[in-house]
């Protein structure tokens, strides 16, 4: 079982909880972590080429 921490920013600090929303105010918490993946990532070529590469 994985469970995200999200964060509800509306108040003078960051409010953390695992549920949907915030249990202070009830507005909507939004995932703490950013993305792990970017799809303009300018390096994923030459990553994946190495990965590739030491598999082999």
């Amino acid at each position: 079982m994985k469970s995200d921490i999200r964060v509800c920013r509306d108040h003078d600090r960051p409010v953390y909880t695992l549920s949907s929303s915030c249990p202070e105010c009830g507005s909507d918490a939004e995932n703490s972590a950013p993305a792990p993946f970017n799809p303009e990532d300018p390096y994923g070529e030459y990553r994946r080429a190495l990965k590739r590469r030491v598999r082999d």
